[in-house]
């Protein structure tokens, strides 16, 4: 019996200290110069990727670039 409740023990302080690590991961502030630095990190961040995003959107892939560069010498050469 005492091994049983030993290891429910040690299972019981485990989960605690478990739970009490997770917990300390995110705080509150109120401090007007905090909140605008988080505001402005979070901006500039979300500016990075919206420009990662254009430039993939709008760069032509490089493979499709030598496709077409095989059809238009196979078609000058047809000729």
């Amino acid at each position: 019996m005492k091994k049983v409740s030993l290891a429910l023990a040690v299972s019981l302080m485990s989960l605690a200290g478990i739970a009490a690590a997770q917990s300390d991961g995110v705080t509150m502030s109120t401090d007007p110069a905090k909140a605008a630095d988080v505001e402005a990190r979070a901006q500039a961040l979300q500016d990075s990727q919206a420009k990662a995003e254009s430039m993939k959107m709008s760069a032509p892939s490089h493979k499709s670039m030598h496709h077409h560069a095989k059809k238009a010498a196979a078609a000058s050469s047809a000729e």
